[in-house]
């Protein structure tokens, strides 16, 4: 099953490489700094016929388009290009998300850098891998760690909260770090190379199949709440290893 989906994404990564003059295929979407290009549209008609292909079975819930989150039984949830804003300034740290999801369960999880080939990937009950290679968080306390975060630039009316929130974390981590890209941050605290990862308001093609690959990677999500996260509304988000996760929830 993850095998066919790392497959179908390695190649729908191949029009993210291929990308050439993105800037001039910028579409807005409702709401502040939100876009879309013509690559996130290819990807994701990509993904959905080559998978749907694969799993004839399952409905789809994509970033591109209206969606369903009602939808009953086997569906993926698909980001086609995570950073869209990095990938419009050929920052070249864009990811392709993709998550199948039995009812409110994820099963199959495949976070895809093209850009590094860098492969995340988990099946439940099975373990996390990076590239084929089983991947687990860090032990560092976030006191001893680095710290990744989301400005969710889409809604200013969070900016205040989560400036202020980054400046208790900085103070006390060994420094902070964003990449533009959620499914990325997080799949760097699932192999153990940052410790803590937060962001206000994402959706759940930002998150769907990071959350099983850390969970299988031994680390822990939820809301600030301490809740878990939900996968048909925004969900303000904290994915980090025991140990620090503990200390952000104090911070919170």
């Amino acid at each position: 099953m993850v095998n066919k989906i790392i497959e179908t994404v390695k190649e729908a990564g191949k029009i993210i490489l291929s990308a050439h003059n993105q800037e001039s295929s910028i579409t807005a979407k409702e709401g502040k700094k939100n876009f879309v290009t013509k690559y996130d549209v290819a990807v994701q008609e990509f993904l959905f016929k080559e998978l749907g292909k694969a799993f004839p079975e399952a409905e789809f819930v994509g970033e591109e388009g209206e969606n369903d989150f009602s939808i009953n039984g086997l569906r993926f949830i698909i980001d086609p290009i995570d950073g869209t804003t990095n990938f419009m300034q050929d920052y070249r740290c864009s990811c392709i998300s993709v998550a199948l999801c039995n009812e409110n369960d994820v099963i199959a999880g495949v976070v895809y850098n093209p850009y590094t080939n860098e492969i995340f990937s988990a099946e439940k009950g099975k373990g996390a891998y990076l590239n084929g290679e089983r991947i687990t968080v860090s032990e560092r306390p976030l006191s001893d760690g680095l710290a990744l975060f989301g400005t969710s630039p889409y809604h200013p009316e969070n900016t205040d909260d989560t400036f202020a929130l980054l400046r208790k974390v900085f103070d006390f981590s060994r420094d902070i770090r964003r990449s533009g890209s959620a499914a990325y941050d997080i799949c760097m605290v699932a192999c153990g190379r940052c410790e803590v990862f937060f962001e206000k308001g994402l959706q759940p093609w930002d998150i769907a199949a990071g959350t099983l690959i850390i969970t299988e990677a031994g680390g822990i999500v939820s809301n600030y709440e301490g809740q878990a996260i939900s996968f048909s509304t925004p969900n303000d988000v904290v994915f980090a290893n025991p140990e620090a996760y503990k200390e952000f929830r104090t911070l919170l």
